[in-house]
């Protein structure tokens, strides 16, 4: 599993329709090949950045699958026109992770 990270800097004044206009394309990624689930959040600091985060099974289903598709057309139809400048694209491997149950947990070797 991979994930995808993007800020997504929507011009000032157009978030109400930028959102809407989300709510549509997340139907379009979301039938996907490959897509396993997506986030989107917006900064409390910087109300017009939203940040973007997407599962993918793999690299390929979002650089080839996704973006080589008639589908990718209609979310850039729908979304490109909100962005000032263009997002930077990032793909991520998980390294670690944590949960509630992790707090105070001390690294334990095997005796054996």
């Amino acid at each position: 599993m991979i994930t995808e990270h993007a800020l997504l800097p929507v011009v000032p004044g157009q978030e109400e329709e930028f959102e809407a206009a989300f709510g549509q394309a997340r139907h379009i990624i979301a039938a996907m090949p490959g897509f396993l689930s997506l986030s989107l959040s917006r900064s409390l600091e910087s109300p017009s950045t939203y940040l973007l985060l997407v599962e993918w099974e793999t690299l390929e289903d979002h650089t080839q699958g996704f973006r080589g598709s008639p589908e990718y057309q209609q979310w850039r139809a729908l979304l490109h026109r909100f962005y000032e400048p263009f997002p930077v694209v990032e793909h991520y491997n998980q390294v670690m992770s944590a949960g509630p149950a992790d707090v105070g947990a001390a690294d334990v070797k095997d005796p054996a």
